[in-house]
């Protein structure tokens, strides 16, 4: 699993308290939410998948009272 960094990732970031990562094919949504839960300690609210030249991209949307700001700068985004 690795963090996206594009304009369009920065931005959901910012206004929709999302963060994009590109993860492993195999992976499902219960497995992707526990791993974001467990790496960053925050609570995920919503997570959409997709399937893009061969890469899996999950949205991942965290819970208001986890800015995903917060996260983003733990791991040198922003």
């Amino acid at each position: 699993m690795k963090p996206i960094v594009t304009e369009k990732a920065i931005m959901l970031i910012e206004s929709q308290n999302m963060l994009t990562f590109e993860v492993g094919r195999k992976m499902s949504k219960p497995d992707i939410r526990k791993e974001i839960e467990d790496l960053f300690e925050v609570k995920v609210e919503k997570i959409r998948v997709l399937n893009k030249d061969n890469k899996k991209h999950a949205y991942v949307k965290l819970k208001k009272e986890f800015p995903a700001i917060d996260v983003a700068t733990k791991l040198g985004l922003i």
